[in-house]
């Protein structure tokens, strides 16, 4: 048991059930669509948005192990990664492994899919599995790629795909519901980055924490933040989201006191770490109510 525990590490299991709170949002789009599923091809659409997830974190923990990051971090409960391979180097190959059969299961189930529906999902799979391995590698070394990135993959690849797995076409209502989990994800990672100024600038990473420095960044995390309640109310008053999707604002009480936080105290770490947790939280939270929302239609 503790051999397999240090095995599942780097795959950091307790934040990979934000993947299925994302496809459920794609889920959601597609019910508020069709009316109905095929429910053995939504399974699959789970599997698959967990094995990316699994590929992105394991990608994350052997780059991170094998330039010596890891090691330099200061480790928060929400960033630094597991310390599995800094514990156990000798588990960096099986880390490796991990991150590349995860990568070919998620492959694997976009190829299906494109047999069931056609070759529209292609461009969208090749990006998605271009960044599961390029964001750790090159993205984490552009500020605008690595703020951008992670909203890419579980908002705007990861609902769009799902959306297109479901349904076998894109759809204004799956953009528009991308958007919640696009800004949300790239925010999560944005704030996850702050402890990690001074080791990522020591690796040649290049993010908008590092760039300009974290009070400003602050602001471009509350931009964010707002934008992402700002998409459900438009695209329910442009009529793209039904008007239950308003759920999603239900973790504005969350939200405010991650703000204050954010603006009173970005240069201490220590006392910023409530606000991690809190943003996890709003991760979570706000694109499950809002595929509640799209499932009552």
């Amino acid at each position: 048991m503790k051999n397999l525990k240090l095995i599942l590490g780097p795959m950091r299991l307790p934040f990979v059930i934000l993947a299925p709170a994302c496809a459920l949002v794609g889920l959601g789009a597609a019910l508020y669509a069709k009316g109905s599923v095929n429910w053995l091809h939504f399974a699959l659409v789970l599997i698959g948005a967990v094995a990316a997830h699994i590929s992105v974190n394991a990608f994350n923990e052997y780059y991170d192990f094998k330039t010596g990051l890891d090691s330099r971090t200061q480790k928060t409960p929400f960033s630094g990664g597991s310390g599995t391979l800094q514990a156990h180097p000798e588990l960096a190959p099986a880390a490796l492994a991990t991150a590349l059969v995860a990568f070919a299961i998620t492959g694997g189930i976009g190829l299906f899919f494109v047999t069931v529906w056609g070759w529209e999902l292609i461009p969208l799979g090749v990006a998605g599995l271009f960044l599961l391995y390029g964001y750790t590698v090159w993205m984490a070394r552009n500020p605008l790629l690595c703020l951008l990135a992670p909203g890419l993959g579980f908002g705007t690849f990861m609902v769009l795909g799902a959306h297109f797995a479901l349904t076998g076409e894109y759809s204004w209502v799956a953009f528009a519901a991308s958007l919640v989990p696009f800004f949300l994800v790239s925010d999560l990672l944005l704030l996850n980055q702050f402890p990690d100024v001074e080791a990522d600038r020591s690796i040649g990473r290049r993010h908008y924490p590092i760039l300009v420095g974290r009070k400003a960044s602050g602001y471009i995390y509350i931009a964010f933040l707002l934008a992402t309640y700002a998409a459900i109310v438009l695209g329910v008053i442009l009529g793209v989201l039904p008007v239950f999707s308003l759920l999603g604002l239900l973790t504005l009480i969350l939200a405010v006191p991650v703000i204050r936080n954010v603006l009173k105290n970005s240069d201490n770490v220590p006392a910023l770490i409530p606000a991690l947790g809190q943003n996890v939280l709003i991760n979570l939270a706000t694109p499950a109510l809002l595929a509640v929302g799209l499932f009552i239609g």
